[in-house]
């Protein structure tokens, strides 16, 4: 909505909320989440063309277009338990938006949610409108965002999808209106349109996809360990090919955030709705080959320290799931974090952009076993190793001679990301475990090696 803001000044903004602290983060100088380049735009626009607020009521009454962004989860109980989405919010929007509206909306998801979520969210609408002439028209029109890299994706986007009931007049013209916005600063030939279902099932697919290939190189991660095969220099070889190109084919510990996971279980629960056991069977596999990764990575760790981390303070460095966001949802952090604690390890944990609070609360029921540290220094004094969680950049640009000097010997490096140079870490005198790479002489000869 800030992007909107900022590339349409004409249009005025509102964005709503339940929670009045929520509310305030967005109008103070500390906002609620951490994007590269959104403190900027949203600076620039507030209190011009861009408000936050907790009158959803009123808002909903002012406005010709709504934007429904709430949180769609797995649900936890119930008929499609750890696979379906919870729909919960959504309706509960629905209703609201209903209950008070007294002229023609434009309702926009953008929220993932299941194929033919519109055609059930539309009678919700129609059934709980006091006014019978009030007309809803709901589009598709899903994110196609990395979150790091989020307000140059929104800015100059690979594509625009909105689905809407194109083969109706009502619906194209809807599609259209929205189509108007963001041709202020979107190439035409870049908005694409098409019906809902369509539109619902892109952002599913494309978030499997990716998903996807992140398991299938991390697969051939596991097999290169087997081979004395380079798993970046197979990527690298993959990459040149046209065909398949070079993105989302890092080898890391595994994949996160708020979409992947949920996303592909959720369409291979609808898979399973529709009798295709088989596709469901393959899409969970994306999710299995993520889950064996994070366990794998748990085993080398134990395995090269002598099969036993019992008492070992472990730093670990980086606990958001990616770089450049303070986003730790479905992180591989928190399952490998379990991992090591229930070997008995100490954890000293150190990550630039999560907060104590939110790693105690991913941590719960752990935190006798974790200690949060402020510097990565004072969280590497005295480990016994190092697992590199998150690839932020500056630990690259660490003097890894001085850390090797204050850790106990032999000192670990588990570089689950693959972002640092193996070759000086043993020079200084490092045993490195780099994820897909060849493996240490040293840690061949471990057990379980």
């Amino acid at each position: 909505m800030a992007m909107i803001a900022l590339k349409c000044p004409h249009i005025k903004v509102t964005v709503v909320d339940l929670s009045q602290p929520r509310i305030d983060a967005w109008n103070s100088d500390n906002l609620p989440i951490y994007e590269p380049g959104l403190e900027e735009v949203v600076k620039q626009c507030r209190g011009k063309n861009l408000f936050f607020t907790t009158d959803v009521a009123g808002s909903i009454a002012a406005s010709e277009m709504i934007f429904v962004s709430v949180n769609t989860p797995t649900k936890k109980t119930g008929l499609g338990k750890g696979k379906a989405a919870d729909l919960t919010y959504w309706e509960s929007a629905a209703r609201t938006i209903a209950a008070v509206s007294k002229s023609n909306k434009i309702i926009v998801e953008k929220s993932t949610v299941p194929v033919r979520t519109a055609e059930a969210i539309e009678k919700v609408l129609k059934r709980n409108c006091s006014d019978p002439n009030v007309q809803f028209d709901i589009l598709s029109n899903p994110e196609f965002l990395a979150e790091g890299t989020a307000m140059d994706d929104l800015s100059v986007p690979d594509r625009v999808l909105i689905g809407g009931k194109i083969e109706g007049e009502a619906g194209q013209n809807a599609v259209d209106a929205l189509a108007e916005i963001y041709a202020n600063w979107v190439p035409k030939d870049r908005i694409l349109q098409a019906n809902l279902w369509s539109a619902e099932l892109s952002k599913l697919a494309a978030n499997a996809f990716l998903a996807q290939r992140i398991s299938s190189i991390n697969a051939m991660s596991a097999l290169c360990e087997c081979t004395g095969a380079d798993v970046a220099q197979v990527a690298f070889a993959l990459g040149k090919d046209s065909r398949i190109g070079p993105k989302f084919l890092n080898a890391s510990v595994g994949f996160g955030g708020s979409c992947f996971q949920k996303d592909i279980l959720n369409l291979a629960y609808i898979c399973e709705c529709h009798g295709l056991k088989e596709v469901a069977d393959y899409w969970y596999s994306v999710v299995g080959m993520n889950d064996y990764q994070k366990s794998r990575f748990v085993k080398r760790v134990v395995s090269a320290m002598f099969n036993t981390i019992s008492g070992k303070k472990i730093a670990m460095l980086g606990f958001a799931f990616k770089k450049d966001t303070g986003d730790t949802r479905e992180t591989p952090a928190i399952d490998v974090g379990r991992g090591l604690i229930e070997d008995g390890a100490k954890l000293a944990i150190f990550d630039p952009k999560v907060s104590d609070e939110q790693i105690a609360l991913d941590m719960e029921g752990l935190t006798n076993n974790i200690t949060t540290y402020k510097t990565a220094k004072e969280a590497l004094e005295g480990a016994h190793a190092v697992c590199i969680m998150t690839e932020w950049d500056e630990f690259k640009l660490y003097d890894w001679k001085e850390i090797y000097d204050t850790m106990q010997k032999p000192a670990f490096v588990f570089d689950g990301r693959l972002i640092l140079d193996h070759e000086h870490l043993r020079e200084i005198g490092f045993i490195v475990y780099a994820l897909g790479k060849p493996i240490d002489p040293f840690l061949r000869s471990a057990e379980g090696v």
